[in-house]
């Protein structure tokens, strides 16, 4: 009788734990897990063979992707599909390993708002503010790059759906990740590094605005862009949402073409956060390294997967 009931008691703990979601089923995950190490790894191997295998294919077939799909850059769908490819990666990695519920509960980081309003300033506030320091300098600070001005809606719908996207791999996986096993100052510039090199296919093509621009001022600018991303993410707790909006303010189509000069200006911003936050930013005390939406007020206190 007591062996029946311990094979009823198992059986029943067994049922229970398939309707628990990945998220708090596996409790927290060690920085030597081994799953930890293979997803960053397939994350960043899937983001290059997607953006740049694409990429390739639209140099050799440029004639064809164009004659289908219009000129090569921000609304021509197979560049699209290139810049969307760290997403496209990160949803494929979190439904192979975590289903459909994992992928729920992934994607409802993307509604998380919560942040300090010091981080709120920057963001909304500080951005246009560096853009137009860097405007300054640059005697661009007048200009706008759409024109006719009616065109801003559409170019800032475009601009919401593009790039931001990225940000599902970026900073919704990439980044939590490397961030068990790092200070979030290296997981930061490791994310950057990564993310600057992937966007070099977009200085090959003319339609892109990366096409004038110098690789290696923008890569500078990137890693200084990743360095303030990285508290801010932590203090929105691991939103996807306010990553995705930072670099829509970045790429925000209504400033003026600042570059190099708002490149310098990120770049002393970006020292100024690190200072600011160097109690966080080289401890590993008190990051998001959760892939999972973080379970509600008095839930199970165990950790995301």
């Amino acid at each position: 009788m007591a062996s029946l009931k311990i094979l009823e008691r198992a059986q029943n703990d067994e049922a229970k734990q398939k309707l628990v979601p990945p998220s708090t089923a596996d409790g927290p995950i060690a920085p030597n897990d081994p799953l930890t190490g293979r997803l960053i790894r397939r994350f960043f191997l899937l983001t290059f063979l997607i953006g740049w295998g694409l990429s390739i294919l639209m140099m050799i077939f440029s004639e064809q992707v164009e004659a289908m799909f219009g000129e090569i850059g921000y609304t021509n769908p197979v560049f699209i599909l290139v810049v969307w490819s760290p997403a496209i990666a990160a949803f494929y990695l979190v439904w192979r390993n975590y289903g459909w519920s994992g992928v729920r509960s992934f994607a409802r980081r993307a509604t998380m708002w919560r942040m300090p309003l010091v981080w709120w300033a920057l963001l909304v506030l500080g951005v246009p503010a560096i853009v137009y320091a860097g405007a300054l300098f640059a005697g661009t600070a007048g200009e706008s790059e759409i024109s006719p001005w009616y065109g801003v809606l559409g170019a800032l719908a475009l601009t919401m759906v593009v790039g931001p996207v990225e940000e599902f791999g970026w900073r919704g996986l990439a980044l939590p990740l490397l961030q068990r096993r790092h200070t979030p100052v290296v997981a930061g510039l490791i994310v950057g590094s990564l993310w600057g090199l992937w966007h070099a296919p977009a200085f090959l093509f003319s339609g892109t605005k990366q096409a004038s621009w110098s690789f290696p001022v923008f890569v500078v600018g990137v890693l200084a862009l990743a360095v303030i991303i990285t508290p801010m993410f932590n203090a929105a707790k691991g939103s996807i949402l306010i990553p995705a909006l930072f670099h829509f303010q970045v790429n925000g189509p209504i400033w003026p073409d600042a570059e190099p000069w708002d490149t310098v200006v990120y770049a002393a911003v970006a020292v100024v956060v690190l200072v600011l936050n160097r109690k966080t930013m080289f401890k590993r005390t008190g990051v998001t390294d959760v892939l999972m939406e973080p379970a509600p007020a008095g839930a199970s206190d165990r950790g995301g997967v």
